[in-house]
């Protein structure tokens, strides 16, 4: 079979059966509650859930949920091997998804269809296929990723997540191995480089994009992340 992507809805009834192929279920509206043989819960937007070929699974979901089923031939090989059932998905990945739901609602087109699927294996095998972080340190990773321009504290990421400032701190490391602050620097510096590489806005411009103020102490933090500067690295 040729990997595929569509859009589904499904509902209350409880539903089962199983595929001769791959299948990936990754909502971008409300949640599906699936049963799986080492998972029984529920997978919501910015989650995936794998069931492989022969596994029988379980599912039910409201009628307003809606999700993006990748059918795959085989799987990329992070995911193969890290036998995780669910696991969180990057935000790039999660932007694409709009976009796939986008295109095949209103445009039939084979070879459009074809490139959406080779974006979506691209941006599939970078995926850490790692078990799913605490909702409350994704809430945090969420805030940190959409408002990287803005201030952002261990308090106030700490109230998002609903935790004390110290509960935070120690959960955050312990779900991605590096502290609150290493995180936002290295989303920080990933965005600049992008925005570098990308667009042709000023040096300036780029350092207010993920939150610095002072460009020399934006270019000093990017020189030693790359080893170049800035405007070194632009050119």
């Amino acid at each position: 079979m040729e990997n595929s992507l569509s859009i589904r809805s499904y509902t209350r009834q409880r539903q089962s059966h199983a595929h001769d192929y791959h299948q990936l279920v990754l909502p971008i509206q409300g949640t599906i509650h699936i049963e799986l043989t080492d998972y029984n819960g529920g997978v919501g937007v910015g989650e995936c859930v794998v069931i492989e070929s022969g596994v029988q699974h379980h599912f039910t979901a409201d009628e307003a949920a809606r999700f993006i089923i990748a059918d795959l031939s085989s799987l990329p090989d992070n995911l193969h091997t890290s036998n995780v059932a669910v696991f969180s998905i990057t935000p790039p990945l999660l932007s694409f998804l709009y976009f796939v739901e986008k295109q095949l609602e209103f445009q039939l087109d084979d070879k459009l269809e074809k490139s959406l699927v080779d974006v979506f294996m691209l941006l599939l095998q970078q995926q850490s296929g790692n078990p799913l972080v605490d909702p409350r340190i994704r809430a945090a990773q969420t805030c940190i990723i959409e408002q990287l321009e803005t201030h952002l504290t261990i308090e106030g990421l700490a109230k998002v997540a609903c935790l004390s400032p110290t509960q935070f701190k120690k959960r955050f490391k312990e779900a991605l191995g590096v502290s609150a602050y290493q995180y936002i620097t290295e989303q920080r510096m990933e965005k600049a480089k992008a925005l570098l590489i990308h667009t042709d806005l000023p040096v300036q411009l780029i350092a207010e994009r993920v939150g610095y103020t002072d460009v020399s102490a934006f270019s000093r933090r990017f020189s030693a992340s790359f080893g170049l500067s800035p405007r070194d690295f632009s050119r």
